[in-house]
């Protein structure tokens, strides 16, 4: 008791780790009852969850003692490549070339400017590759906003080539790009922010985030976890936000040619 009041982190020895794959058992149990046979598909994620993080948790204690540059942005371009990968696996119908290279330069653009706004202005890293803060930070930026991209494109094209006859209608009735897709591109980013709004919405009172619990229990003062939680909040709505304001503004285009006439060409 009195190593937690003096803020001493509390450490998880190997067997009660293990102990915390009993929830996993009891998922297990109840789509087997229930006749849902999913149960190779529960062992293959808390197995390759499992993997993946003990893999990074030794990969970051190496990254954390030698910080450089190269390292850090080399990290970054990986996890931006996995994040567009995802982006586009994501999506149930097939992306066009040009769409696929919107996704790309939204979600580059949007989420590398974010990323570098909030580590040098917001809480002034230095020096600014510290992987320390530049990897989880970076983590969460491009998390949300895969999230939102995802949601955003696949609401995109799936409402232009379900009803491109009312586009085409307003075209016809003189309306520019921007007037006959409106709706559609309005509702594609709605779609895309929403996710953290509600996020927002809740935190606090419904639950309280991973960083700021995480910080908490590693002994931070709650009143610094939250300052540092309404900052990267606020980093990941930004972030949420011009990805997908770019995504929208420059996917629209891609199903239009030079004679603003709609097309579903791949090429």
């Amino acid at each position: 008791m009195d190593s937690i009041a003096n803020g001493e982190v509390i450490d998880i020895p190997l067997l009660q780790l293990l102990i915390a794959y009993f929830f996993v058992l009891i998922l297990i149990l109840i789509v087997r009852k229930q006749g849902i046979d999913k149960e190779k598909q529960i062992i293959l994620a808390a197995t390759r969850m499992t993997i993946q993080l003990v893999l990074v948790g030794f990969l970051l204690e190496y990254i954390f003692e030698m910080p450089h540059p190269g390292i850090t942005l080399l990290i970054l371009i990986v996890m931006e490549g996995f994040a567009i990968q995802n982006i586009i696996a994501r999506v149930s119908t097939e992306l066009s070339f040009k769409m696929k290279k919107v996704t790309v330069i939204s979600m580059a653009a949007g989420t590398v400017f974010t990323l570098f706004f909030f580590l040098l202005l917001v809480i002034g890293l230095t020096p600014w590759y510290y992987p320390r803060y530049f990897i989880p930070i970076a983590g969460m930026i491009i998390g949300n906003s895969m999230t939102g991209i995802s949601l955003g494109v696949e609401y995109l094209v799936n409402q232009i080539k379900k009803d491109p006859q009312k586009i085409e209608a307003a075209l016809m009735l003189g309306a520019s790009l921007q007037q006959a897709t409106k709706k559609v591109a309005n509702q594609a980013f709605y779609n895309s922010i929403l996710p953290t709004i509600n996020s927002m919405v809740g935190m606090g009172i419904i639950f309280l985030p991973g960083m700021m619990t995480g910080q908490i229990l590693s002994g931070v003062d709650p009143l610094l976890a939250i300052r540092y939680q309404i900052a990267i909040m606020m980093g990941i709505l930004g972030s949420v936000t011009l990805t997908t304001f770019i995504l929208v503004k420059l996917g629209v285009r891609t199903y239009f040619n030079e004679r603003m006439q709609l097309t579903f060409n791949d090429d």
